[in-house]
């Protein structure tokens, strides 16, 4: 009873400083039965290129957000639903130690400072998956890189500072502005917000409405939204520890659970 009781302190102490760390802005995290797993920085594949976030696990959420001042700041908090997220493990490319995190809202790269880390990552999210049902939400197209064409995906032109790169939300292909300028609703990333589409995609959705329009049901796959709720919206945008991750899975998480430290520096809480 003393050990539960000192775990759940630690808790609560912990997720009340991730709370803190991102001001009056961020969602509120505190919550009875949650319980934050563990933390560490990794890189995320944006457009700009890897950026280093912060990333949170907790029993039931992933939570990332940009640093401004490390272990303190942070801001552009993200949110998404365990049980909304697939990963897909990847071998090295544009990043070392890199897997594939897939949500409704968006799906992007991550890489972790060494395999061991990126393997820990992994597994945490996947036991923590096991404990809560699936969505069954279809998850959204990666967006290809923009330094992997030169090309509009579409049309072969070539990009330029005049014929600029832009992202089907869709497919997630390269494409030019020409062949951009429509706009579509996709439920999953907003109910009602139309979103940037490539021409084949329109026509795709222009007659995936059409046929519900006649009574049938098909749902639309898709990608990213910058803003909304914890319950109404999904958001976008380093493990070197050697834990058993059996003595973590038979931890007594149904309830509670120790934190899990995933960065080298940290030292495990006592337990007594």
């Amino acid at each position: 009873m003393g050990d539960t009781l000192l775990f759940a302190n630690d808790n609560q102490r912990r997720m009340e400083a991730v709370q803190k760390c991102f001001g009056p802005s961020g969602t509120r995290i505190l919550d009875p039965g949650r319980v934050l797993v563990g933390e560490g920085r990794l890189m995320k594949q944006s457009r700009r290129g890897a950026q280093p976030k912060a990333f949170f696990l907790f029993n039931d959420m992933l939570v990332y957000g940009s640093i401004v001042i490390n272990g303190r700041w942070f801001k552009k908090q993200k949110i998404i639903p365990l049980g909304d997220i697939e990963l897909e493990d990847l071998e090295d490319g544009y990043m070392r130690h890199q897997w594939l995190i897939k949500a409704p809202g968006k799906s992007f790269f991550v890489s972790a400072a060494s395999r061991e880390e990126k393997v820990a990552w992994i597994r945490h999210i996947e036991v923590c998956k096991t404990r809560l049902p699936s969505s069954g939400r279809p998850v959204a197209m990666t967006w290809i890189p923009d330094r992997a064409s030169a090309i509009c995906m579409r049309c072969s032109r070539n990009f330029s500072v005049t014929h600029r790169r832009h992202h089907c939300r869709k497919c997630g292909f390269l494409v030019c502005g020409s062949c951009s300028r429509k706009r579509a609703v996709i439920g999953n990333i907003h109910p009602t917000k139309r979103q940037r589409v490539c021409v084949q995609c329109h026509s795709g959705l222009s007659q995936e409405e059409d046929r519900r329009g006649r009574g049938d049901s098909i749902g639309l796959p898709s990608d990213e939204d910058e803003s909304g709720s914890f319950e109404d919206h999904l958001y976008e945008d380093f493990i070197e520890d050697e834990y058993d991750l059996a003595n973590w899975d038979d931890s007594g998480m149904d309830s509670f659970c120790p934190y899990v430290y995933i960065r080298p520096e940290h030292v495990w809480p006592s337990h007594v």
